[in-house]
């Protein structure tokens, strides 16, 4: 009664080359052809297999280290160029080729793994740290830009503002009073800066109709910095200020 033998399952002719190669600590550039090719009949004899197209694969390869072990006997071919030909040299290649994909294989495989690994969990956050807003130094985000800057030039527009009135129409008793909210002008100047994307301060102001529509301007501009929305820049002294819009367009 013999005893049972289990083989090594292999992936392709390709695998048990290299498995063979590994085993006996051969150089792959030079492998020793005749020594593989009687170890890799003798793996193929062992083999039970049924699928006829799994073990036509074998087959094959046998057929061509068969092929190359007769070419190694025979003197060496040389090429156009003078070269001796190696009949090992296609072989390698391939086998060099499928070593390289079968790594690849395992780093995907282990990368697989360590993805099925991860948890990932629900935020919990408890509602006052939610709530939590970081409180702005409005010193540091102005940086250069100081807020004796934009009373400056707050005080020039409103001069012009001033310089504009009608001497005769002033004098008329005004029918309705404007009212003008801080939302409204922030939503505005909001609206404003996402469209012109960088502009000047001096000019958001003029574009203001009265004295009431400039104060609370410049108030909303104050608080858009103070909220992150805008930030404001000036390069040189006593250049314009540009204001930037933070929001995406």
């Amino acid at each position: 009664m013999g005893i049972p033998v289990k083989l090594q399952v292999f992936e392709g002719p390709l695998d048990l080359l290299l498995h063979l190669i590994d085993k006996n600590k051969i150089d792959i550039y030079d492998i020793p052809i005749v020594e593989i090719t009687n170890q890799y009949m003798e793996y193929i004899r062992a083999m039970e297999r049924e699928d006829l197209n799994i073990m036509s694969e074998f087959l094959v390869m046998a057929a061509t280290l068969l092929d190359i072990k007769c070419r190694m006997l025979l003197p060496k071919e040389v090429n156009e160029e003078g070269e001796e030909e190696d009949p090992r040299q296609e072989l390698v290649e391939q086998l060099l080729e499928y070593k390289m994909y079968k790594y690849m294989s395992y780093e995907l495989r282990d990368r697989q793994v360590e993805g099925e690994q991860v948890m990932y969990k629900k935020p919990t956050i408890p509602e006052e740290v939610l709530g939590y807003v970081e409180p702005v130094d409005l010193d540091l985000l102005l940086e250069d830009v100081t807020l004796t800057k934009l009373g400056r030039i707050f005080r020039e527009v409103m001069k012009r503002q001033v310089d504009k009135i009608d001497p005769v129409r002033s004098k008329f008793g005004k029918i309705e009073k404007e009212e003008v909210t801080l939302p409204d002008k922030l939503g505005y100047v909001a609206e404003y800066a996402r469209m012109h994307r960088r502009f000047g301060f001096r000019q958001l102001l003029v574009d203001q109709s009265s004295r009431i529509q400039i104060v609370v301007t410049f108030l909303a501009v104050l608080h858009l910095i103070k909220d992150g929305t805008i930030s404001i820049e000036q390069e040189q002294p006593f250049d314009e200020i540009m204001i930037t819009s933070k929001a995406a367009a």
